[in-house]
């Protein structure tokens, strides 16, 4: 792997996001949406502070995946359209360090975002749980990275690409939701679509990560006990589906043919 090749790159893709005004985007989004959990704070009627950390935190995670996953791709698509895919890829230099240098300059850009909505949600809830729910967040960020490069170089369209990782993400995120639903007494069958259906949700369950168990709101809200429990289950989900979808989206990218 070309060392020198992949830290080009990732200042590349770093300074495209200064360039874009894409952080600065990002900063505005934010801040708006730290007033806009002040003002829904002072209606509340009770537990104001735990309503304005919640209400923040879950703004604050949805805006931060959706956004990262389309930078990556539109950041993507538009090397694409300017063949400076092709330009780099035509002189012999490993697509490794390619694939690495992209993935290391969107990690920057999203380490980042983590920490402006690390700075907002300071001014309710204590450092410590803070930086463990930012941690889990940049875990999160991380996954919607290599999943978003994995759909560009399987279908290299934005709206394929961006629609799949939405449906991942919400897909991820309710999965837990979905499974005690179809597990509940009331909607139990012994029909074979009833069977049919639950075997897929558990087999999808099973191939999916667990992103409902990342940056949890209740850790904000109630500094959940078992935090130091939850937050090792998203490191170790992260490195593997991390390495399992760069692995993937690195042997599409050896296949192509420019």
């Amino acid at each position: 792997m070309n060392h020198n090749l992949l830290l080009t790159i990732a200042k590349y893709s770093i300074w495209e996001a200064i360039r874009d005004k894409f952080l600065i985007f990002i900063f505005t989004g934010v801040v708006v949406l730290f007033f806009l959990s002040l003002f829904i704070g002072e209606l509340a009627i009770a537990e104001g502070v735990q309503m304005q950390s919640a209400i923040l935190a879950s703004a604050l995670r949805l805006f931060s995946v959706f956004t990262m996953g389309l930078f990556v791709i539109t950041s993507m698509i538009r090397e694409f359209n300017d063949k400076g895919f092709e330009l780099i890829l035509s002189h012999p230099v490993p697509r490794s360090s390619y694939y690495f240098g992209k993935f290391t300059g969107f990690s920057v850009v999203a380490f980042l975002i983590a920490i402006m909505c690390t700075c907002c949600l300071l001014f309710y809830v204590p450092a410590v749980v803070t930086l463990v729910w930012s941690l889990s967040l940049f875990c999160e960020l991380l996954i919607i990275i290599s999943l978003s490069l994995l759909c560009l170089f399987s279908f290299n369209s934005i709206t394929i690409s961006f629609s799949v990782v939405i449906a991942f993400y919400i897909l991820s995120r309710s999965m837990e939701a979905i499974r005690l639903i179809s597990d509940s007494p009331i909607v139990a069958s012994s029909s074979i679509s009833y069977q049919f259906i639950n075997k897929l949700l558990d087999m999808i369950a099973y191939i999916t990560p667990d992103i409902y168990k990342f940056t949890q709101t209740d850790w904000l809200v109630y500094t959940s006990a078992n935090i130091n429990t939850d937050i090792l289950v998203v490191l170790g989900q992260t490195l593997i589906y991390v390495l399992f979808l760069s692995c993937v989206a690195l042997f599409d990218l050896y296949r192509k043919e420019l």
